[in-house]
């Protein structure tokens, strides 16, 4: 039969001496930029549909890729590591 180890504590949490809190690590200008990016996603698929009445559309066909592209690989992940400058 295996050992009853309940009796232990476990960790830092368990022995109540201190709490673990939880910050957000996003800050108000992270949000807006990701609200930013996701424009640029949207103004991308919007490119993308004006090409529904002919496929040689050139913003649906080559605007609008680049754009995408831009709002997933360039935008978003900037958005998210941004951090600004330190105040001295």
């Amino acid at each position: 039969m295996a050992k009853n180890i309940s009796d232990r504590p476990i960790g830092r949490a368990a022995s109540g001496s201190a709490k673990t809190t939880w910050t957000n690590p996003l800050g108000a200008m992270q949000y807006k930029l990701i609200a930013a990016s996701v424009g640029v996603i949207v103004l991308g698929f919007v490119l993308l549909s004006t090409g529904m009445d002919s496929w040689d559309n050139p913003l649906a066909v080559d605007v609008a890729p680049v754009v995408l592209v831009l709002g997933y690989c360039v935008a978003i992940p900037l958005a998210i590591m941004w951090r600004g400058r330190k105040a001295e």
